[in-house]
């Protein structure tokens, strides 16, 4: 019987605990501790989701012994230096996105990953979601010819306050870090790194942070033009149009149940592939393949996709004008 891997959890809140409930759908791992900076919500936590163990820090997560990877679901701004604490202590990480501040922390992040040989990778459920690799697959199979344009946008809305993480400064918040990092990876992935970049924004005038944010993607023959807010906006959708055809992505088109493939002066065609769970087993899959295999690499969501898309951002954030208190940019090896 295959030994399951044995999974911590660092944070409590939404996403940590949807998580968990995705790794329930799966046969080969355990759920083993979870950590918080508050030992009563660390509690709590453990007790709903029946984990053994339950910690007030980081120190103490990456000290037990019962852990093989820990997933971060801690807030943008909390993810450098856990990180880099959990893989010196010799533990596996997958880290939610966006995977830090920038992309000078990015690259020390998996420098330091592979001197002390551990697996680290961004947790992009995009990048792993069948649906969107199967869409990849048509892209380089031809269905659509030459790629000239992406055009996607992720907005949302609502009564949100200052010190929620989407609007803190504190916690590296703002639409581009949160939602900007989607429409910005399906860019990369259609169309690669660009030749230039451009934005413009809508600053939140109580926090700071970016509100609205608009971004031009330059490509030697395509253009990316993409947008994200927390104050509303067009519909969460992405069109990745070529020469031959475009693809739809409709909905939430950062986890999509399938795509339309329309090919010019031909009927549009409607692919189906579901995903299992809330849409985390994929990429948790990704972990599990390699670590069984002894890969320290996703294939899915290699390193320098994640360390292309942040600088990116990095630029976007450069055009706008966006800077974040108690921000550090390590030196690059």
């Amino acid at each position: 019987m295959v030994e399951p891997i044995r999974w911590g959890i660092l944070a409590t809140g939404g996403i940590a605990s949807t998580f968990v409930e995705d790794l329930a759908l799966l046969d080969d791992c355990r759920v083993t501790a979870v950590a918080s900076r508050s030992a009563e919500r660390a509690a709590a936590f453990a007790k709903k989701h029946d984990i053994p163990h339950a910690w007030d820090s980081v120190q103490a997560l990456a000290a037990d012994d019962e852990v093989d990877i820990v997933y971060v679901a801690t807030p943008h701004s909390h993810h450098y230096l856990p990180t880099l604490r959990l893989l010196e202590a010799g533990k596996h990480v997958l880290c939610e996105k966006a995977f830090a501040y920038n992309a000078a922390q990015a690259r020390t992040m998996f420098d330091v990953a592979r001197e002390h040989q551990r697996f680290l990778m961004e947790a992009m459920w995009t990048r792993c979601n069948p649906a969107i690799r199967e869409m990849r697959r048509a892209i380089k199979e031809g269905m659509i010819g030459e790629v000239v344009s992406v055009n996607g946008n992720f907005a949302t809305a609502g009564d949100i306050p200052p010190s929620h993480r989407l609007r803190n400064p504190e916690l590296a918040g703002g639409a581009l870090l949160d939602l900007g990092v989607y429409p910005v990876t399906l860019a990369h992935l259609a169309l690669g790194v660009p030749e230039s970049v451009s934005a413009v924004a809508v600053m939140d005038e109580v926090t700071g942070v970016d509100a609205q944010t608009a971004i031009t993607l330059q490509y030697p023959k395509a253009v990316a033009q993409l947008s994200c807010s927390y104050r509303g906006g067009a519909a969460n959708e992405v069109t990745i149009a070529g020469t031959e055809g475009r693809i739809e992505l409709r909905d939430y088109a950062y986890r999509p149940s399938g795509y339309t493939l329309v090919r010019y002066n031909e009927p549009p065609r409607e692919f189906e592939a579901p995903y299992v769970g809330h849409g985390y087993v994929h990429e948790a899959l990704e972990v599990h393949r390699a670590l069984r295999q002894g890969r320290l690499e996703s294939t899915l969501v290699p390193p320098q996709s994640t360390l292309e898309v942040m600088e990116i951002l990095d630029e976007v954030r450069a055009r706008i004008g966006l800077r974040y208190p108690g921000e550090t940019h390590p030196k690059q090896s």
